[in-house]
């Protein structure tokens, strides 16, 4: 097993629940895969929403299916800015305590109170990838990642193991573009 990890650029998108999906697309509607994503089951849909802040909005922003417990917005820092909302960087799924705003589809809208996050950078790991690295569940570590211009060691990467996870480093596009990272870029874990 390679030392180096893949890193992937995780843009502006959304995760809804069956009820809002109802609501935004109509009762029964389902999600149409546009892209499968490295995560298994993960796809990035045709459906797009808009996002909207207290200063202003994303018009076209990809759902992500399938669909989830809680609804969730996940945005960079610099979107967070530009529409209006806090920043608050957590892991996925964790949504208490966090902005809300209000999304639009074709046929309706749902305003959430919560579940606006800037995404924490994380390693999606197998338990069997975690004993290869030497890490645990939830271990924090830092990553470096080499590109031609803008090599740079990203600090507070939280390592997720689960079994049906595949091996992958995900970053925001603030974070991406910091590291220049290209469609291949790969990182290697410093503890």
């Amino acid at each position: 097993m390679s030392e180096e990890i893949m890193v992937e650029t995780s843009a502006r998108h959304v995760h809804v629940t069956r009820e809002a999906l109802d609501i935004l697309y109509g009762e029964g509607y389902e999600l149409t895969p546009k892209k499968w994503l490295s995560q298994p089951g993960q796809f990035a849909s045709e459906e797009r929403v808009r996002v909207i802040g207290t200063k202003g909005e994303f018009p076209a922003v990809s759902i992500l299916g399938p669909v989830r417990p809680a609804s969730q917005v996940e945005l960079s820092a610099t979107d967070c800015r530009s529409i209006g909302l806090g920043i608050v960087v957590r892991e996925s799924g964790d949504i208490d305590g966090t902005p809300g705003c209000t999304i639009v589809g074709p046929k309706g809208e749902v305003t959430i109170d919560k579940g606006v996050i800037v995404a924490k950078r994380h390693i999606h790991m197998t338990p069997e990838d975690a004993e290869h690295y030497g890490v645990t569940d939830k271990q924090i570590v830092s990553v470096k990642v080499d590109s031609a211009d803008r090599s740079l060691i990203f600090g507070d990467v939280v390592v997720r193991v689960r079994s049906d996870f595949k091996l992958a480093m995900h970053i925001d596009t603030d974070e991406s573009n910091a590291v220049l990272a290209a469609r291949d870029a790969v990182g290697t874990i410093i503890k």
